[in-house]
C-alpha cells in the first residue's frame, strides 16, 4: 500500500475542507492508497516559526516550483504532459547537507513499509556518542549498522515455554 500526501492551507476554496480531500482520496485510493488526516498548526509545530524557518521554506518551495515548472516544460507535447518516467514522481528532502529530488521509486527500496520509516536511521550511528556525552556507565560498542530493531510478538510457544 501506499500513501498521498495533500496540501492545503487556510486561503483554499472553502468548500474543499481537509475532512471532503481525506474522504475523496480514501474512496477513489479503492485499497490501493491509504490516507490520514494531519492538521499541522503553529501550535503542534512548536510556536512561531523563526526567521531561519521562513528562509528555508522559501528556497525549498522556489526550488520545487522550479522543478515542476522544468518539469511540465519537458514533458509537455501536443497539449498534453506525458510524465511517465520514474524520474516525475519525486520527493525533495536533505541528503548530506543539499536538498536533493530523489524520484519514489528509488526511495522504495530504503522503506520499511510495515512501520513507514526509512530501513536506515543516520542518527542510530551516533548513539555511543550520545552514551558518551550522557556519562553512561556501559561499553561503548561502535559497530551499530545504524539499522532499527523492531519487536515483534512472540509465538504462544515461546510464552509458555513449550
Amino acid at each position: 500500500q501506499s500513501g498521498l500526501n495533500c496540501c492545503r492551507n487556510e486561503n483554499c476554496n472553502e468548500n474543499y475542507t481537509t475532512d471532503f480531500i481525506y474522504q475523496l482520496y480514501s474512496e477513489e485510493g479503492k485499497g490501493v492508497f491509504d490516507c490520514r488526516k494531519n492538521v499541522l498548526g503553529h501550535m503542534q509545530q512548536g510556536g512561531a516559526p523563526s526567521p531561519f524557518d521562513r528562509n528555508f521554506g522559501t528556497k525549498i518551495s522556489a526550488k520545487a516550483m522550479q522543478w515542476i515548472s522544468k518539469k511540465l516544460k519537458e514533458t509537455y507535447r501536443k497539449g498534453k504532459v506525458f510524465a511517465n518516467t520514474d524520474d516525475s514522481v519525486c520527493l525533495l528532502g536533505m541528503r548530506r547537507r543539499n536538498l536533493v529530488f530523489q524520484p519514489v521509486a528509488e526511495l522504495k527500496s530504503e522503506t520499511d513499509f510495515v512501520h513507514r520509516i526509512p530501513k536506515e536511521q543516520w542518527w542510530l550511528k551516533l548513539r555511543p556518542l550520545m552514551k558518551i556525552l550522557a556519562k553512561y556507565k556501559t561499553s561503548y560498542d561502535v559497530s551499530d549498522s545504524g539499522q532499527l530493531e523492531h519487536v515483534a510478538m512472540l509465538p504462544k510457544e515461546a510464552e509458555t515455554g513449550a
